[in-house]
């Protein structure tokens, strides 16, 4: 199963900004001194802890199969550039060499990136 990149975003969003607006909000109004003080829910209920570890769980595991899937295509790609080298002679250099191995590296930034995200 493949989950969208909209979709991750969209966990992610409610993951990390959505609490913090909640308490944002919630943190400006100053009580008033004179009346009793209601205790307040907490912020963060242990079914709404739950569901944000289950997202972080789903989120980190579709970008760990995501760079799988990355990586597979970039052996693949190491694999054809080195047919493509070996089919060029020392004075000419393939333009579909250049090409590839641009590919490569554009793909190889993608996963680093990847590999550095953290939900």
């Amino acid at each position: 199963m493949k989950i969208k990149p909209w979709l991750s975003s969209a966990v992610l969003f409610f993951v990390l900004i959505v609490p913090s607006v909640v308490k944002a909000q919630t943190s400006g109004q100053s009580p008033d001194p004179g009346r009793d003080q209601i205790p307040q829910a907490p912020l963060e209920t242990d079914e709404m802890r739950k569901w944000k570890k289950d997202a972080t769980k789903k989120a980190n595991k579709a970008r760990q199969a995501e760079i799988q899937g990355d990586t597979e295509k970039l052996f693949k790609l190491a694999t054809e550039l080195k047919d493509y080298v070996g089919k060029t002679d020392e004075h000419i250099l393939s333009l579909d060499v250049i090409k590839k191995a641009e590919e490569i590296e554009k793909l190889a930034h993608d996963v680093k990136e990847k590999m550095k995200t953290s939900y």
